[in-house]
């Protein structure tokens, strides 16, 4: 071997992360989860690209999920601020089920360099469904009636309300809701342009869910107002006709990726193998 080769080959080996070259992650859970419970997504991206610097938000945990949004996306932004600062290339964020909303609100909120945005069933357009914790926590109210705590100011204060979207009260919804019709209106002209620095969206949820309702708000569609059957896909909603925030303006540069994948449930997106290896991986670039 020449000694040029020698001297290149040495100074390639003293590169930092040459050898790895994917760009950092940031990881946040959903609704009643802990930081933990992402540990299984963490286990694949680790196997599939050593060394790749994964930052998984160990905060609003439990119970202190149900803590206001906005609080939500004040409070991770602060935790992120630094290594959005300190990625020249971008980062990408995975978040799952409720923290999907919190990191889209903070993409509109904030100027930012995140490259890849992937929404893991995560209730984009808002929820119009029973749950579990729905219930033990507002006592058994139905989905027809709890519009009516909902809206209310105190309940504001909690982050399942902030994304309830009742199709039968839009206008209770768009009065009431301090939360969801703001980002998804682009209130502020600078959500839209904070939002058009993604160079891509992942959208992945299926129809066997079961918790996200509709599912297909995992893909920013939602039911026709004064209905609960009818589903209008996301291109033909409001707010992307009129392009509030910017979901047209990536659609029309080929920036969303949508999934739509059969036989997963709620729980089981993030420990997926598959759902990971067809649609995660090939985004973790």
């Amino acid at each position: 071997m020449s000694l040029f080769k020698v001297v290149l080959l040495l100074s390639l080996l003293s590169l930092p992360d040459l050898t790895f070259g994917y760009r950092p992650i940031v990881i946040f859970h959903g609704i009643f989860a802990s930081y933990s419970s992402m540990d299984g997504l963490i286990d694949m991206i680790e196997k599939a690209h050593p060394g790749t610097q994964v930052t998984n938000i160990d905060d609003y945990n439990g119970v202190a999920s149900l803590e206001c949004l906005w609080n939500q996306v004040n409070g991770v932004y602060s935790k992120i601020k630094s290594i959005l600062q300190s990625a020249s290339d971008g980062v990408i964020m995975i978040c799952y089920s409720q923290g999907g909303l919190v990191c889209r609100a903070i993409l509109e909120s904030y100027s930012h360099n995140v490259h890849t945005f992937i929404s893991l069933s995560s209730p984009q357009a808002g929820q119009f469904g029973d749950t579990y914790f729905a219930r033990d926590l507002f006592f058994n109210f139905s989905k027809k009636e709890i519009y009516r705590v909902f809206y209310s100011r105190p309940a504001q204060d909690i982050s399942f309300p902030n994304y309830w979207n009742d199709p039968f009260h839009q206008d209770l919804y768009n009065k009431g809701c301090n939360f969801l019709p703001v980002i998804n209106n682009g209130t502020s002209k600078d959500y839209r342009t904070n939002f058009l620095n993604l160079q891509q969206l992942v959208l992945i949820g299926g129809p066997d869910d079961g918790t996200i309702t509709p599912w297909q708000s995992s893909h920013f569609g939602f039911y026709k107002e004064n209905s609960d059957t009818e589903v209008v896909p996301f291109t033909s909603q409001n707010y992307y006709k009129e392009d509030d925030f910017g979901l047209k303006t990536l659609q029309a540069n080929g920036k969303i990726k949508v999934y739509e994948v059969s036989g997963v449930r709620h729980a089981h997106w993030h420990v997926n193998q598959t759902v990971f290896n067809n649609c995660i991986l090939p985004w973790l670039v």
